[in-house]
């Protein structure tokens, strides 16, 4: 599936669509953007995913390089949600598209 950036960024700032950072919580500690909910690649594989996202919006998905991402998608697809979207731009280039940083 094809996607932009900047309405990625946009579906954000209205809440239309979430962005899911698949990378584990020490990565999460060191730096992660400000419009993404953590959700590890470990606890997905476990069956476990966070209370309170919607699965029928669309979700993207973001990691340190782009290879989780494409093993998570199918995971949130067997856990309900309706469109996953492994970005292939991973955090350093996301913030370099200018996706804020978290604190």
């Amino acid at each position: 599936m094809s996607y932009d950036l900047d309405e990625i960024k946009d579906g954000l700032e209205d809440s239309e669509v979430q962005l899911l950072d698949v990378r584990e919580q020490d990565e999460w500690d060191a730096g992660h953007l400000a419009v993404t909910t953590l959700v590890p690649l470990s606890a997905l594989r476990e069956g476990i995913c966070p209370d309170g996202l919607d699965k029928s919006k669309s979700t993207y998905l973001h990691c340190r390089s782009g290879r989780r991402v494409l093993e998570a998608a199918p995971l949130l697809e067997q856990l309900g949600f309706e469109k996953v979207v492994p970005l292939d731009e991973g955090f350093e280039a996301l913030m370099a598209e200018g996706f804020p940083l978290g604190s």
